[in-house]
């Protein structure tokens, strides 16, 4: 999908929910093209992509665009170009969110929130956004990196300072073969708390 300047007057869509998912590097990134796939199986539904580079490890931005959305990446921001006025990437996309999942949310992207960081993409976005846009994290990493005694206080600190809904982990069988705490929430259950939120009806409604 060819990406061009974006404008979130341009892009916004009347009686539509627009959902900005942000992957970050976690394996459960792949199932981006599934959650993206899956929310446009529903009418009135725009969604457009962040993704770190770390993530990008995990799926082919080209599924996800196959799908019928954009993937945004951290050059797409600064090209060397920008004059007093242009629309600053990062700004146009939290203007056009009217929910934020960020699916999965590793430990370093986890921390980097908790700190205030923004030194992508995705965390410019996020610390640019109105206290007022619903932002739900997955948390996704290794059992033991969940179970470090930081991460209890930047998932502390996302919650009660920052205002951020935390969904999960979930235990089970991890991608690096240890077993426990700390897999992201089920890809389809993300997509349910956005076709809730918005009471979204599929396109094409199975018999």
């Amino acid at each position: 999908m060819t990406k061009q300047l974006f404008v979130a007057d341009a892009e916004r869509k009347e009686g539509f929910a627009h959902v900005l998912l942000i992957t970050t590097g976690s394996v459960a990134s792949i199932k981006a093209p599934l959650i993206v796939s899956e929310l446009l199986s529903y009418s009135k539904v725009k969604v457009e992509v962040v993704a770190t580079k770390a993530s990008l490890e995990f799926y082919d931005h080209k599924q996800v665009e196959a799908a019928g959305s954009r993937v945004w990446l951290d050059q797409d921001e600064w090209k060397g170009t920008f004059t007093i006025g242009s629309p600053i990437l990062h700004i146009e996309l939290r203007r056009w969110a009217d929910v934020v999942l960020v699916a999965p949310c590793s430990a370093n992207t986890l921390s980097k929130i908790a700190h205030g960081l923004c030194d992508n993409l995705a965390t410019s976005l996020l610390r640019a956004l109105a206290p007022t846009t619903p932002t739900y994290v997955f948390p996704a990493m290794n059992t033991f990196m969940y179970e470090h005694p930081l991460t209890s206080e930047h998932l502390r600190i996302v919650q009660e300072v920052v205002r951020y809904e935390v969904v999960g982990p979930i235990g089970k069988g991890l991608a690096c073969g240890d077993v426990g705490l700390g897999a992201m929430t089920e890809w389809r259950d993300i997509v349910q708390i956005v076709v809730d939120k918005f009471g979204l009806i599929r396109s094409n409604p199975l018999p």
